[in-house]
């Protein structure tokens, strides 16, 4: 092969249907891949169908529970592990030594990011003005790659391996709502009255055996929710928030997110049963960094405005409002 066709193969080679393909080889399963990957189900199919055209052989014999490689496919699956390894390695190597020592670059989800980390970062800048903050978005279910960024903020069970794992928020649920939708043609008084008004639902959660959803409010404060007149449901929490905040519907208040607007008052709590959550957010960082100094100044710092933030919401969380 001449040097003209390898340079015209590499830049032909389907890269994320190749990433894709690994991933459903080494978990058996589209779904598995898929939470690893962050994206659906159906891109993931997509991505492994246009590779076997491409390809022309099969390389997943799919099944009712799992979804193997053929010996085509493992062999392919295992010279792609091998490669992205050493890829990962040398990017990590390379971010390692480019990376500038004055800045500290954090993971975490868009919701989490947009209504909570944002609005605070204007404090540890003020603390620490020797100190630069990256954010990067991510809604996988990964802990934390040290070439992708010194700490993760991950919203789950807490469930990762191989790093360091802290508790930094827990999250307790109960709906909340606009003030004016406690008034008007159907005034939201009692359980009932959510029939009359616009459920709204948060999509984004990681695949566990329980999320926090209407659902499972409802079971654990023993309530049996009426049909609502329509439903709406959104893919991203800063998106939920926003639809709550504009007076659209009735959302299940994921405590971290709703805080600082229930202690203003732009939202408020039509009901007064608060569940504990079974999700809630954790630092994740590699087990060696707690020892450099900017992520021990800022892990001690996030961690004291968690623990502000949830006395200060302790103190305000009340019953329906009468005004």
């Amino acid at each position: 092969m001449n040097g003209i066709s390898l340079t015209n193969m590499i830049l032909n080679l389907p890269f994320a249907a190749l990433r894709a393909f690994e991933a459903v080889a080494r978990h058996g399963s589209f779904s598995e891949a898929a939470d690893e990957l962050g994206v659906g189900q159906s891109a993931v199919s997509q991505h492994v169908k246009s590779l076997e055209e491409w390809l022309g052989h099969d390389l997943i014999t799919r099944g009712p529970k799992r979804s193997l490689p053929t010996r085509d496919g493992s062999r392919l699956a295992l010279s792609i592990a091998d490669g992205l390894g050493q890829i990962s390695e040398v990017c990590e190597d390379i971010r390692d030594k480019h990376r500038d020592d004055k800045t500290i670059v954090i993971s975490c989800d868009p919701g989490f990011a947009f209504i909570w980390l944002f609005p605070r970062l204007l404090n540890f800048d003020q603390a620490h003005p020797e100190f630069a903050i990256s954010i990067t978005t991510d809604t996988g279910l990964r802990g934390v790659a040290r070439a992708e960024a010194d700490i993760a903020i991950r919203y789950g069970t807490g469930d990762f391996h191989g790093v360091t794992v802290v508790p930094l928020i827990r999250e307790t649920l109960s709906p909340v709502c606009a003030p004016q939708l406690l008034k008007g043609p159907k005034p939201l008084r009692s359980i009932a009255d959510l029939a009359f008004h616009t459920q709204i639902r948060d999509d984004f959660a990681p695949t566990t055996t329980e999320l926090p959803t209407w659902e499972y409010w409802a079971r654990e404060t023993g309530q049996s929710l009426p049909t609502p007149v329509r439903i709406r449901s959104f893919s991203q929490s800063n998106m939920v928030v926003q639809s709550t905040l504009q007076g659209d519907g009735i959302a299940m208040g994921r405590s971290p997110l709703v805080m600082d607007a229930l202690r203003d008052g732009r939202l408020v709590q039509p009901f007064p049963q608060n569940v504990p959550s079974p999700l809630n957010y954790w630092l994740v960082y590699p087990d060696d960094q707690r020892r450099v100094r900017k992520i021990a100044l800022f892990l001690n710092w996030i961690t004291t405005e968690a623990r502000q933030q949830a006395r200060q919401h302790a103190l305000t969380q009340s019953g329906p409002q009468d005004d």
